[in-house]
Parts: C-alpha cells; sequence; structure tokens
C-alpha cells in the first residue's frame, strides 16, 4: 500500500466477506476525536481541566444524575467514561439531544448536560447524608434463627389396593427451551467479542488480541476517534472510528447484518477486520499502518 495514502481506494467489491478499514499512517498513533469547540490533532491530547459539576437536588436514589458543565476538550466519550455512564456515550447523547444537536462529536465549553451517573459516582453524597442523621447501615433482610421443627413419624403403609391401577400414559417431554441471546457489554471488550461473533458468521479470520492490539495502536478504544491531518483527510476521506477506516473501504468492505455507521464499533471492526483479511491474510498479521 502507498506509504502516505495507507490504502488504495478499493473498487466496488461485491460482498465475499464484507468491511473495510484504514491506518493512520504512522505505527504508534493515538487518534483524536472532536470535542469542546474543535477538532483534536491524532497525538494525544493534554488532560482537560476539571469541569464544574453540580448534583441535581432531590435526585433518585436508583437512577442519580449529575448536571456536567462542557469544558475545552472534552467529548461525550470522555464524559460518559469519566461518570461511568451505563450504555456509555451513546445513552448520554440520547439524553442530551436536544442541547447538542445533531452532530455528538461537537460540543461547546459551556454546555450543561444531563448525566445519568453510576451509584458508584453519587455515593459520596449519601454515605454523607447518613452520617448526618446519625444513621447505620442495615442488611437489607435478615437471617431467621428459628429452630428446625421435629420430623413426625411416618404415616403407616397404606393398604395394597384390591385392583391394580393401570399406569398413566407417559406425557411427551416439554421442548427445550430456546438458549438465550448472547448479550455483550458496551465497552470495548464488548465490542471485540460481538464483532468476533458476526465474523464467525461471515468465515472472516481474527482473533481477539490481533483486534484489541490494532484498536489500541489506531484509536487508543476510542470509537469517535477521526483523523483530520494525514493524506487520507486531505483527500476528503479522514480516518475514522476504532480501527480508523475511510468511508470508501468500509463501504466496500462492510459486514451484512452491521450498522452502516462507521462509527458503530462493530461495524467499524468487522469491515477493517475484512478488508485484512482479503490484503494481509488476518488481521492478527497487521502490526502498523494499513
Amino acid at each position: 500500500m502507498p506509504a502516505r495514502g495507507k490504502h488504495r481506494r478499493p473498487g466496488r467489491n461485491p460482498f465475499t466477506r464484507g468491511v473495510v478499514a484504514a491506518g493512520t499512517g504512522t505505527a504508534a498513533l493515538s487518534l483524536p476525536l472532536l470535542g469542546a469547540a474543535a477538532a483534536h490533532a491524532a497525538e494525544p491530547s493534554p488532560s482537560a481541566p476539571a469541569a464544574a459539576v453540580s448534583r441535581t437536588a432531590g435526585a433518585d436514589q436508583a437512577s442519580p444524575s449529575l448536571t456536567y458543565t462542557v469544558v475545552k476538550g472534552d467529548t461525550l466519550y470522555r464524559i460518559a467514561e469519566r461518570h461511568d455512564v451505563s450504555g456509555g456515550w451513546r445513552t448520554l447523547y440520547r439524553d442530551n439531544r436536544a442541547a447538542v444537536g445533531d452532530n455528538p462529536r461537537l460540543i461547546h465549553p459551556g454546555l450543561e448536560l444531563k448525566v445519568a451517573a453510576s451509584q458508584a459516582d453519587a455515593g459520596d453524597s449519601g454515605a454523607s447524608g447518613a452520617a448526618a442523621q446519625g444513621g447505620t447501615a442495615t442488611p437489607s433482610s435478615a437471617r431467621s434463627t428459628e429452630p428446625a421443627v421435629a420430623a413426625e413419624p411416618a404415616a403407616p403403609a397404606a393398604a395394597p389396593a384390591a385392583e391394580a391401577v393401570p399406569a398413566a400414559a407417559t406425557e411427551p417431554a416439554a421442548e427445550a427451551a430456546p438458549a438465550a441471546a448472547t448479550t455483550y457489554s458496551d465497552d470495548l471488550d464488548g465490542w471485540i467479542r460481538e464483532s468476533l461473533d458476526v465474523m464467525a458468521r461471515n468465515g472472516i479470520p481474527g482473533t481477539y488480541e490481533g483486534i484489541h492490539r490494532n484498536v489500541m495502536r489506531e484509536s487508543s478504544g476510542n470509537p469517535l476517534a477521526i483523523n483530520n491531518w494525514d493524506s487520507n483527510a486531505a483527500a476528503g476521506t479522514p480516518s475514522k472510528g476504532l480501527l480508523q477506516v475511510i468511508d470508501p473501504t468500509f463501504q466496500a468492505y462492510h459486514v451484512p447484518g452491521t450498522s452502516w455507521d462507521p462509527y458503530d464499533p462493530v461495524a467499524n471492526i468487522t469491515a477493517a477486520c475484512n478488508y485484512a483479511a482479503q490484503r494481509y491474510g488476518s488481521i492478527d498479521n497487521v502490526f502498523g499502518a494499513y
């Protein structure tokens, strides 16, 4: 592949396997995510200043929430990670779409977001409240310590029946319940495992280690990463997602049954692995820009 372009633009490829990826052009590149107010370079950005967070009064104990004020350098992905939001950045975007707008990659400093924080994130206020009231934690349930009731003597054996009673007809065995659908966690581990299942169904080779190694080099595990500075970006097709795939490659190697959104983690991984399988034999054989 050309040294600077990383990918040749592929022609339309009838689906043999279905998916595509594009590299960043360097072997150890952490790609940027378009954050608050501007798109950042692919190099890791310095830590953002601490954001102002105010707790929402009267929050529901079962689903505590915060009001988070966006600061420069923030992204929905980083905010969701920081506050352990169930469902990740997608849930955060869904809950705040009216405030964020149609582009989840563009948020501005000063924007206030409603964050459905985890129990651990909201635990400080609950603990301090209990201490102020002098209360103590009590177990949710207590075990019974009542003595066991003595067993009664066995009843005498019934008298033999005068006539033999015919045995009841054996009922057919109940049909086995269908296996429960596989569920995956909404994080890098879950995305890779779901991708491996999709790849197995479509005959695309690759292992967990091979995918994880390349994801960490290309995007540091950020599904919204985008490269806005290399030759692909200059040509109008920036590399996107976990495995930094350009749009023409993604469309040519897309795996049926996955999303057509190049930022979708599973669609991005499976397309990249399908491309790598056809060009290098497997994503496991990729150790640099591809």
